[in-house]
């Protein structure tokens, strides 16, 4: 690796994690190929849409609220590299779980122009907990229904 430019080349081109930027509206400015693979959307089908293409219907308006908070205070929870998990959609309709972090985009005088998000799909870790989650509490006769349990 030659420069910080090559580093940041590969790391945006990488397959193995969704690198997802939108702007202020929430429309997608940047698609990188892990998206495309854990999403199914080429970058021609994502770029220049809502968020919402990848956003089940159920968790919209809350996301919404949230984006329009961080947009207008430029705060967030989330923005100290803490992991957000939620649900997620693949184009074929398709139900995920993926963790994230978001990278807030400012422009020179602090204000929000838009986030970057970083996003792992850990749908099959999600799958195996809540299976052993169940067979505790099928071994201790607990019923527990958990918020994890109503994502997917």
């Amino acid at each position: 690796m030659n420069t910080a430019q090559d580093l940041a080349q590969r790391v945006l081109t990488t397959i193995s994690d969704a690198i997802v930027a939108a702007d202020r509206d929430g429309m997608i400015q940047f698609w990188n190929p892990g998206a495309e693979r854990i999403f199914g959307y080429s970058p021609d089908e994502a770029v220049g849409q809502s968020l919402d293409l990848i956003i089940p219907e159920r968790q919209r308006a809350r996301h919404w609220d949230g984006y329009r908070h961080v947009m207008s205070t430029g705060q967030s929870r989330y923005g100290q590299g803490d992991l957000l998990s939620v649900p997620s959609m693949r184009k074929d309709g398709t139900r995920i779980s993926v963790e994230f972090t978001i990278i807030p985009l400012t422009d020179a005088h602090s204000r929000m122009e838009g986030t970057a998000a970083i996003m792992r799909d850990v749908t099959k870790r999600f799958e195996e907990m809540r299976a052993l989650r169940q067979k505790l509490a099928n071994a201790t006769g607990t019923v527990e229904k958990t918020s994890d349990q109503a994502r997917l």
